[in-house]
C-alpha cells in the first residue's frame, strides 16, 4: 500500500496522503484530548507520542510534530498507523455529520490555511495570515512578497477561495483584511 507523504516549509509538519478517502466531506483538525474522541486514527496517532496537532481533510492528513520530537522515528510509526486504519476500514472521524458551530468552522479555516495554502504562499515569499470569518466571508491579510503584488488578488481568488469553498460548505467568499485606517 503507497501512501504519499509531502514535506511543507514548516519542518515540523508533515503531510500525508492516503489512496483512500479520509473524510466524505469538510475538514478535521485535532489538538486536544476532547477533539481526539472524535477520531480513533488521530488518537492513534497522538498516542505515538511527540505529536502536536493533526488536521485532515478528504485526501490528506497533516500532522505537527512537536519541536523536540524526530521525524526519522514518527513517520514509520504514523504511516504503519495509517495502514491499521485503512485495513481496518474504520471511519476516520465519528459523528462527522454533527452541525458544525462558528468556533468550529473558524478552527477548520485557519487548519487548512496553515496545512495547504500557507506552503504554497511562503514558497513565493509571502505569507498569508487569517484575520476573521464574519457570515461566511473569510478574511485573510497578505504578507510578505504577496502584499501589494499585482496577482494577490488572482491568488485569492482562484487559490484561496476555492480551496476554503472546496473542504468548508460554510465559506462563501474570501476577501483581503484591510487595515483600518488610523
Amino acid at each position: 500500500m503507497l501512501i504519499e507523504t509531502q514535506t511543507t516549509p514548516d519542518a515540523n509538519v508533515l503531510n500525508f496522503f492516503p489512496p483512500v478517502q479520509l473524510l466524505k466531506s469538510g475538514t478535521a483538525e485535532f489538538i486536544d484530548a476532547k477533539s481526539l474522541r472524535k477520531s480513533p486514527l488521530a488518537e492513534h496517532i497522538f498516542d505515538l507520542g511527540g505529536i502536536k496537532s493533526i488536521f485532515m481533510t478528504a485526501e490528506m492528513i497533516s500532522v505537527t510534530k512537536e519541536e523536540n520530537a524526530s521525524w526519522d522515528t514518527l513517520k514509520p510509526e504514523i504511516l504503519a498507523e495509517i495502514m491499521d486504519y485503512i485495513s481496518l476500514g474504520e471511519e476516520a472521524v465519528i459523528s462527522a455529520d454533527e452541525k458544525q458551530d462558528s468556533g468550529d468552522v473558524t478552527n477548520r479555516i485557519i487548519g487548512l490555511i496553515n496545512a495547504r495554502i500557507r506552503p504554497a504562499v511562503q514558497q513565493d515569499g509571502g505569507d498569508i495570515v487569517f484575520k476573521s470569518f464574519e457570515q461566511g466571508i473569510v478574511y485573510v491579510e497578505m504578507r510578505g512578497n504577496c502584499a501589494g503584488c499585482p496577482y494577490a488578488m488572482v491568488t485569492l481568488k482562484e487559490g484561496v477561495e476555492k480551496i476554503l469553498k472546496t473542504y468548508i460548505p460554510e465559506v462563501k467568499e474570501v476577501k483581503n483584511y484591510e487595515t483600518p485606517k488610523a
